[in-house]
Order: C-alpha cells, then sequence, then structure tokens
C-alpha cells in the first residue's frame, strides 16, 4: 500500500502498478478510462487553535482569509496577529474541493505554509495559535477526542460534525472512491463488493467517515 494523495491512486492505476486506488473526489473527464466505487462521504472543517475565540465564519470570510485580503485576526476577533494561512498542496483532492467549492484558483490563494496532508495542518494549528487550516471532519473530531488543541469552525452557521455531514447540512464535503480499470479480476470485484456493503460500514464510521451504502 503506498500513499501520496488521490493523484498517487489515479497514477498506479494508469499504470498497472495497483489494482485498486484511491481517490477522495469524483473523476474527472480526462480519467474516463477508469471506474470509481463509491465508499462514503467525508467533510472538510476549517480548524484553528483552540485558544482562538472565533467560533465561526463565512463563506466570504474564508474566501478573504485565503486570498490575503484579510491578513489579521483583529478584524475577526479583536486579536492583533497576523493570520498564518495553511493551504493544501496541487494533487491533493483536499485542495480541489477547497478551491471549486469557494470558486478560487490555487494561484490565487497566498498561502503562509504548504503542507501534505491532513496531521500536517493540525500539528502546524496546535504550534501556531495564529493559524487557519482546512482538514477532513473526521480527522478533526478524533483528534479533538484526544485532547489535542484545536477546534473547528462554523461554516455559514452550520457546525462542522458527522451529524451535519450526514444530514447532508454541512456543504463543504467530498466523495471518497474506489478506482479501478474497467475489467476487474474475480478478487478486485470481491472486495470491492464488501467494501460497499453494510458490513463494512463500521470500518468506515471508525475513520470518521459517512458510509454511503445502508
Amino acid at each position: 500500500m503506498q500513499t501520496g494523495g488521490s493523484s498517487r491512486g489515479i497514477t498506479d492505476i494508469k499504470q498497472g502498478t495497483s489494482d485498486i486506488g484511491m481517490v477522495s473526489r469524483k473523476l474527472n473527464p480526462k480519467e474516463s478510462d477508469l471506474t470509481s466505487h463509491l465508499l462514503a462521504k467525508d467533510g472538510f472543517s476549517i480548524i484553528v487553535h483552540e485558544s482562538n475565540p472565533i467560533l465561526e465564519l463565512s463563506e466570504d470570510q474564508i474566501k478573504q482569509i485565503y486570498l490575503g485580503k484579510i491578513d489579521s485576526w483583529k478584524s475577526l476577533n479583536d486579536i492583533d496577529k497576523k493570520i498564518t494561512v495553511i493551504n493544501n498542496a496541487e494533487g491533493r483532492s483536499t485542495l480541489e474541493v477547497f478551491i471549486k467549492y469557494f470558486n478560487l484558483k490555487n494561484t490565487q490563494i497566498k498561502p503562509s505554509i504548504i503542507i501534505g496532508d491532513n496531521e500536517q495542518a493540525v500539528k502546524l494549528v496546535v504550534n501556531n495559535p495564529h493559524a487557519i487550516a482546512y482538514v477532513s471532519i473526521g480527522t478533526a473530531e478524533y483528534d479533538i477526542s484526544l485532547g489535542i488543541p484545536i477546534k473547528t469552525l462554523a461554516l455559514n452557521g452550520v457546525p462542522a460534525s458527522t451529524e451535519t455531514l450526514l444530514s447532508n447540512k454541512f456543504p463543504l464535503n467530498r466523495e471518497l472512491n474506489f478506482i479501478t480499470k474497467e475489467n476487474m479480476s474475480a478478487l478486485t470485484k470481491a472486495f470491492i463488493k464488501y467494501a460497499q456493503s453494510n458490513t463494512a460500514n463500521s470500518i468506515i464510521e471508525g475513520f470518521g467517515f459517512v458510509p454511503t451504502h445502508p
């Protein structure tokens, strides 16, 4: 098993080095030679340090922060400190979903730091009370349950939680898919059938994701 984001999953299937890839987004038209198999949904939460008094942000405020037009917390929570903007690297589906939802181009974003995965973002926020990042809701909830000093922010008044994701109230979300080539082996078909069955739901829920197969 190899990690490296959705781009790695696509590459490995196209090159034939894996039978099943993992992609946390929908396939795009350029990937029509591949087949996706929906497993679950995930949401993205804006996170800050737990000491930050802010509780929610609007879509426009988040967009202005990532464009560099709001560069201090002073206008949002009276703390006169520069905002450290954490953004995800190219090729990460989290970035693709983020910029699509907020109608941004990655070239427009003014990041202070570029990171690769959820836990990198969490560690940076823990070590910098003035940072902001976006991570999987499941990751955020799990880390908070361990006492890690971060908190999730409501988006347009909707709390970022597994419950609001499950009820389709939380808007910033993505699909989690297995991907294969069209012609699958019997073993690959059997594994995907199991992963999409309700037998596997407890495993999916254990990672903080929302199963899509009852």
